[in-house]
Parts: C-alpha cells; structure tokens; sequence
C-alpha cells in the first residue's frame, strides 16, 4: 500500500508511537508561537502532534490531511476537539485565512511533482494573509540520508501497548533527485504491512527558486533545529519565509 503508515488503522498507530515530539516540534511551536494568538494551518498534519500543541497553546489551528486514518487519530488525541480537522489537500484552502503555516515531518518532500508542488505553494501564498508566514522542513539532498535507508541501518523496533514491532527501510529506487523505499513492518502475531513511497529531494536552490515564483520572500533557511548553517546541522534545511505583499490571489 501507498503511505500505509497514514492510510491503514495499524501502521497509523505504529507511525505516531514511532514519531514522538522532538526539537522539530520545539522549533516549529517557537517560531508559530512569536505571532501571538496566530490562525495557524498545519497541512499534511498526520496524527496531529504539533497541531494539537499548537492549538493548545492558544492559537486558533486547522490541520488538513488526505489521510482519513491520520486524521481519526489526531481527532482522537487528548485537545483534538481545540482543532478544526480537514480531510483534503491545500486545494481547499480558503483564501487570506491564516497568519502562519507549517508543513512539517519532511511533508514537502511528498510533492514529487515540480508542477504540483508550484500547485501547492500556490494555494498557501493565497491562504495566508500578506506577510503570513510558511515554515516546513525538507532533507539537504547533500547528506544523501537515503543510503542509511536499508535494511541494517534502518532496523529499529517500535514499542505498542500490546506489542513490538520490528520495522526496517529499503530504497528501492533513486534518480534525479527522487527517491523510492518501502517500509517493512513485522508484528507480534506474524502480520506483515508494507508501505511504499516516493520522496523529492530538492536542492537549497530549487526551493527558493520556487519559493519565490509562488510570491513568497524568503527570510532564512536553517541546516538544523538550532539554528545551525546550511551542511553543519542535521542534515535538514529549515525553511521560514513569508508572503510578499504582492502576491496575487487566483
């Protein structure tokens, strides 16, 4: 299955014992929570970690994802009810509606189409009011994370109520930029799930360019969680730009 992890009751618990908070999370609220009282979106919200926080935090929060299974878990966890929930895609964003958007978990690397994502931009620069700000995160391509994505480096095991799980990462394809793997997930009782996907690894570069065609400015982009330069932090870049006044709403 496609995106399992998001998609099938399981593997959506598996993902959110997994992906505990962490300093993405810390950076993330830091940086929403300098708007005080901030309409805030989180699009590809998954199982609604930050969202949740976030709204808890007093801010007014959406979280929007395709996943039905991510999103009956987000609703599900303690101040969901704080968070108006959205099956669907930046698509139906309405427009001039926030002050802050978040893409986290390296969800802009799930648009592997260049087209799709200028699409997505798109719909956010109209979403967010002029000077509204976009932070996500996405892999340096430089760090090549994905050879560490193989069945020895990426064995792990995941601790449930009711079990363990041993789960492991193989690339199954790389090229121009894009990357295919497949999650495989043993359980307890003898079930196996796999979940395929396919990752976009974008230069600095290609971000900005993009960035900057959606109409968005932007003010940094970090190599890690604190801060750090571009190739001297985790392997990540941290983007945090905002929308120009002129950008035009369509």
């Amino acid at each position: 299955m496609r995106h399992a992890e998001f998609r099938h009751h399981r593997l959506v618990q598996v993902y959110d014992a997994e992906c505990r908070w962490g300093p993405d999370d810390d950076f993330f609220r830091t940086v929403v929570d300098e708007t005080p009282a901030a309409r805030v979106l989180d699009l590809g919200c998954g199982t609604g970690r930050l969202t949740v926080a976030l709204a808890t935090a007093g801010h007014t929060v959406t979280g929007v994802d395709p996943a039905g299974a991510s999103l009956a878990a987000a609703r599900a966890r303690p101040g969901g009810d704080r968070v108006t929930w959205i099956e669907g895609t930046s698509a139906l964003l309405p427009e001039r509606a926030f002050d802050v958007a978040v893409l986290t978990s390296h969800v802009a690397q799930f648009f592997v189409d260049d087209a799709e994502w200028a699409r997505t931009l798109a719909d956010l620069a109209r979403a967010l009011v002029p000077g509204g700000r976009l932070m996500f995160d996405a892999r340096d391509p430089a760090d090549r994370r994905w050879e560490r994505w193989n069945p020895v480096d990426s064995q792990r095991v995941v601790t449930l109520p009711d079990g363990e799980v041993r789960a492991w990462t193989k690339v199954t394809g790389v090229r121009d930029g894009v990357v295919d793997f497949t999650h495989h997930y043993h359980f307890d009782d003898g079930e196996e799930l796999l979940s395929s996907a396919t990752l976009r690894f974008r230069t600095e570069a290609e971000l900005r360019t993009s960035l900057t065609r959606a109409g968005f400015i932007v003010d940094r982009v970090h190599g890690g969680w604190h801060g750090e330069p571009v190739g001297l932090g985790d392997g990540e870049f941290v983007v945090v730009a905002r929308v120009g006044a002129l950008a035009s709403v369509s």
